[in-house]
């Protein structure tokens, strides 16, 4: 199913083949090939070294790639469903899941560990310098372009309106579709440790290479033991758009007439950006089995007179009104609240940003709303306190570990008092999940925030730990840019009702809660 730029896509998620979906199980599996820009030449690298050396381009998460979507039940729209926001959503999602489920899920997600260990198991592709030199040598004007090829999976939980299915009785409840648009800005580039790259391509190479002569093997040696710290690259994850110091040049030059040579490294500012796209393949990859004709009218007699509910969740997206200053931020929305049970904080930088967010290392930050502030104390977003208390809201504090990136988000500083520091790791994962659901004794009743849809003002206050040049959040660069204003996600219990009404019905409810939803069941 091709689609060309900023198209819909619409593709079913049931099999005629089977009578019962396992959405838990399925996956979408897209083709892309994007035009991507360069604002910079890969010029005067070394010839023994192009193949080595790589960029990454791809996405953090799988799911980011959808822009927004519409389900649809028994070819009508499903009321209340529509996302316009959908990357933010997964963003959300997917950041807080455990490191064993992402190492498990080989590409559909990318940890920045494994770029950095060259792995091939990421949502992306690699691209060596080779084809990079080799895609935009004779361009003359600027951006210079390149076509690179994107096969990516995304796993039906990973959307989280579908993240509490199971076992889907589709031929008894009828066909869902989804109608989706991909985001190309939710593509993220970094450069791939170029020890390691080197290293491995060595190994595989390595009979190729010592046929072809000692001179290629000598100036690889070279690069491996001239290699200084203080070639200072990027490498953390940059978003599409958005400016990263990469390696544009190293080359060998010859020192003394016996033949001592040294290395020689450029850094300089890339801006990497999508120009468009065409999708080549959209699949659905439809896991489930076939029931027999006595199962199928057990389970229809049973949904005969009761509905068939699937917990979800749904993420609204508010920007706050105004931005931080040299002394801090104090803000607030206006926004209707209805069934509320988190509330999420983002801190975008930069107006390209979608799935790359930093800590501003501020102190004294809490939220305040329906006369409750969150969390009860102010909070320092580097502390220990802190630390716990985002793991804790993730359920990232017993069994499941978070990523190495999440961890880093939240207790890497980006300043002192006289100076800003450099990330030597990713730290572009970063958000503040706030508990608004108090734990209620094992009882599942709704505590959060509702109310009842009337506009109820939200604010935001906080300092900076370090005020002045070094303020890493105010001062978003070196060239004077500043941060915009922070992005207050709000996090809703909603449910999936299926019923025998008007031959089965689909309601995506988001008015109730989940009290409220069973004894609707319980009648």
């Amino acid at each position: 199913m091709p689609a060309l730029f900023d198209k819909e896509i619409l593709i079913s998620f049931s099999d005629t083949d089977h009578d019962v979906t396992q959405i838990q199980n399925s996956f979408l599996s897209i083709v892309l090939t994007a035009n991507v820009q360069f604002d910079n030449k890969f010029e005067g690298y070394e010839e023994s070294n192009q193949d080595g050396l790589v960029l990454f381009v791809g996405l953090k998460s799988g799911s980011n790639l959808i822009r927004k979507y519409t389900i649809y039940h028994k070819g009508k729209t499903i009321d209340g469903n529509l996302q316009n926001d959908s990357t933010t959503e997964q963003f959300i999602y997917n950041t807080i899941k455990p490191r064993s489920e992402k190492n498990d899920r080989k590409h559909i997600h990318s940890l920045n560990e494994n770029i950095h260990k060259y792995d091939t198991s990421a949502c992306g592709t690699y691209v060596t310098i080779r084809k990079i030199e080799e895609a935009i040598k004779n361009q003359v004007s600027i951006p210079y372009t390149m076509l690179i090829r994107f096969r990516l999976s995304i796993p039906l939980d990973d959307v989280l309106v579908f993240s509490g299915f199971t076992d889907y009785p589709n031929s008894l409840f009828g066909d869902l579709k989804i109608k989706f648009k991909i985001n190309p800005n939710a593509f993220v580039f970094a450069q791939v440790n170029l020890i390691i790259s080197m290293a491995k391509y060595y190994a595989m190479n390595k009979t190729d290479l010592i046929a072809s002569g000692p001179d290629k093997q000598k100036n690889i040696d070279l690069l491996f033991r001239n290699w200084s710290l203080e070639y200072q690259y990027t490498k953390q994850f940059t978003q599409m758009g958005c400016t990263a110091d990469l390696i544009i040049k190293i080359n060998i030059e010859q020192i003394t007439d016996s033949g001592l040579k040294n290395l020689m490294c450029s850094i300089s500012p890339v801006i990497l950006s999508i120009r468009n796209y065409v999708v080549t393949e959209v699949t659905a990859n439809m896991s489930g089995y076939k029931a027999t004709d006595d199962c199928l009218q057990k389970v229809r007699e049973f949904y005969a007179n009761r509905l068939f509910v699937v917990p979800s969740q749904r993420v609204e997206a508010w920007s706050f009104q105004t931005s931080a200053t040299t002394t801090g931020i104090r803000t607030s929305q206006n926004i209707p609240l209805s069934h509320v049970t988190y509330l999420c904080l983002l801190i975008p930088k930069d107006a390209r940003v979608t799935i790359c967010y930093e800590n501003p290392c501020y102190h004294n930050m809490q939220v305040t709303t329906c006369g409750r502030n969150f969390p009860d104390m102010p909070m320092n977003t580097l502390d220990q306190q802190f630390f716990q208390m985002q793991l804790n809201a993730s359920n990232l504090d017993l069994l499941f570990e978070a990523t190495d990136e999440f961890e880093d988000a939240l207790t890497i500083p980006r300043n002192t008092a006289s100076r800003r520091l450099n990330p030597h790791t990713d730290l572009t994962s970063f958000m503040i999940t706030l508990q608004c659901e108090r734990n209620s004794n094992g009882v599942l009743t709704f505590d959060g925030l509702d109310t009842n849809n009337q506009n109820v003002s939200v604010e935001l206050r906080g300092a900076p730990n370090y005020q002045g040049d070094t303020d890493c959040y105010y001062n978003v660069d070196l060239m004077g840019q500043r941060p915009l204003p922070p992005i207050l996600c709000t996090i809703h219990d909603t449910f999936w009702l299926f019923g025998p009404g008007n031959g089965y019905s689909c309601v995506y409810d988001v008015n109730n809660t989940f009290d409220e939803v069973i004894s609707q069941i319980e009648g």
